[in-house]
């Protein structure tokens, strides 16, 4: 088993499948666990598992907690974010007529 991290940034307040409540734009870091994959020639892992760390749903204090979702939902979600940071941005800009 081998487990890596990695941060992502959220333009916009976001939601996941997973969640309740509806997260705050910011950074959020990423954990992935993966297995090697046996019987191959090469190493090659597989991905068995994805959190993303929260705050606390009932905590104030700042404390994190891990939330298993899907690799796909957070992709989906940064793609959301994504589109939706462009749409401000074009919004926001005045045009010239």
């Amino acid at each position: 088993m081998r487990t890596s991290e990695s941060e992502i940034t959220f333009i916009q307040p976001f939601t996941l499948e997973s969640l309740m409540v509806q997260q705050k734009a910011g950074t959020y870091r990423v954990v992935v666990d993966e297995e090697p994959i046996d019987g191959l020639s090469f190493a090659a892992y597989r991905r068995v598992a994805t959190y993303i760390e929260i705050p606390a749903v009932t905590v104030t204090t700042g404390k994190r907690q891990l939330l298993q979702v899907s690799h796909e939902e957070i992709t989906h979600a940064l793609e959301r974010d994504g589109e939706l940071a462009n749409l401000s941005a074009h919004c926001d800009k005045p045009t010239i007529t």
